[in-house]
């Protein structure tokens, strides 16, 4: 097996230069100034969790974790999400604090690629979880608040598409009575938006022609609130009708929010289904197939570390949002980017150049370099266009000149 060259960095994992790195903060800060107007406090965990603990919490299949041994022998993973981490923390050093908790975080995650190009093995991630409240309130609350922090990053095109993992659960049990191998294969086919494989799977079932159709009808239950109406007719299930009703009180209080024009029901949706036990609900911007934003109720990950404690919560994909924004930040003005000033100066009018530098540095928005010229050396600056000027290959947009017998701007 041949070394890597100098250069060459593991798959999955990418360098952020200065202007990337400029965007990301702006947006982490953006995003976790609107959680904190609505109570949501930021918390910070581990890089590394033991394996037996949050790794075999987490949501994600033990061939994606990325796992190590410490010196005594025991098994770390790198952190793939943030869920369970601050379920562990909620249920230790949180455990005397009143419920409900509202924690926000922001932090860089760690799953392994899968085959296909493009996959990232680290990624960030913006979220918060809101622990110890069961209402319909609290999933709306969640639901809003996802909202809110997609407005803030600058997306203007978006939906959040709402379901409920109950209501295909119980239309399955319904339907499907005895054959749960079955229900799981259909499930992980709408967990992976597979629908011909759904759809043949279905054409292989021994059942009913009738039940097959009402499968079948599964896939086209996406759109208003009234798919709730179309949804009821295909089951005759108890919990499915409760996740109906649940489903139409969260979009009632979506509407309270004012935001309902953003949400479609999306019933296919059913997130991961061995770990979600309520709404489930996905962002999606008009420029990207892959979710933005993804979130839902969990109500039995706490029990694991001992607190048992109803959850909600949601992560938004912070890299597909940067590169949405990236995208158009190429197409016009980043205004992220900050005022650049360039002090030229010679040894003898140090004193004065470094002493204008530091005012103007404590100004805000303002990024301040400095350049020690040699004695009679001229300084090569032109003009780039109105408003700026091009020094060695970089461009300011001012350039002031502390040199013996002059000042000028």
């Amino acid at each position: 097996m041949s070394k890597p060259k100098v250069f060459e960095k593991p798959i999955g994992v990418r360098d952020y230069l200065p202007h990337i790195v400029r965007r990301l903060r702006q947006l982490q800060a953006q995003v976790l100034e609107v959680m904190e107007r609505w109570g949501y406090e930021e918390i910070m965990t581990p890089t590394l969790e033991y394996y037996d603990t949050v790794g075999a919490a987490s949501t994600t299949s033990e061939s994606k974790q990325f796992k190590l041994l410490d010196p005594k022998g025991k098994t770390l993973v790198l952190r793939s999400d943030m869920t369970a981490p601050i379920a562990r923390v909620a249920a230790s050093l949180l455990k005397d604090e009143p419920l409900p908790l509202r924690l926000s975080y922001h932090s860089n995650v760690f799953r392994a690629p899968e085959e296909e190009a493009g996959r990232d093995a680290e990624f960030f991630q913006t979220g918060v979880e809101l622990i110890g409240d069961h209402s319909i309130d609290a999933d709306a609350e969640v639901v809003a608040l996802a909202i809110a922090c997609l407005e803030s990053s600058g997306l203007q095109q978006f939906k959040m598409a709402l379901g409920h993992s109950g209501y295909i659960d119980g239309m399955m049990s319904d339907l499907l009575a005895g054959y749960e191998a079955e229900q799981h294969s259909l499930k992980e086919y709408l967990l992976k938006r597979n629908y011909v494989g759904f759809s043949q799977l279905l054409k292989r079932l021994p059942v009913s022609e009738a039940v097959k159709n009402s499968l079948a009808s599964v896939l086209r239950l996406r759109g208003g609130v009234e798919v709730c109406e179309r949804a009821l007719e295909l089951t005759a299930s108890d919990k499915a009708a409760r996740a109906i009703e649940q489903l139409r009180e969260v979009y009632g209080v979506l509407s309270e929010y004012g935001v309902s024009d953003r949400v479609f029901v999306d019933l296919t949706m059913i997130g991961d289904f061995s770990y979600y036990t309520g709404i489930t609900f996905e962002g999606y911007a008009v420029e990207q197939a892959f979710p933005v934003c993804s979130g839902g109720r969990y109500d039995f990950l706490l029990q694991q570390f001992g607190r048992s404690a109803p959850a909600t919560g949601f992560a938004l994909k912070t890299n597909r949002i940067l590169e949405l924004l990236g995208k158009r930040a190429e197409e016009s003005h980043d205004e992220s980017a900050p005022y650049k000033v360039l002090i030229l100066y010679d040894n003898h009018r140090r004193s004065q150049a470094i002493a204008y530098a530091q005012m103007m540095r404590s100004r805000h928005g303002l990024m301040v370099e400095t350049k020690l010229l040699a004695d009679g050396e001229s300084p090569l600056v032109e003009a780039e266009g109105e408003d700026c000027f091009r020094y060695n290959g970089r461009i300011y947009h001012d350039v002031i000149t502390y040199l013996d017998g002059e000042s000028s701007t």
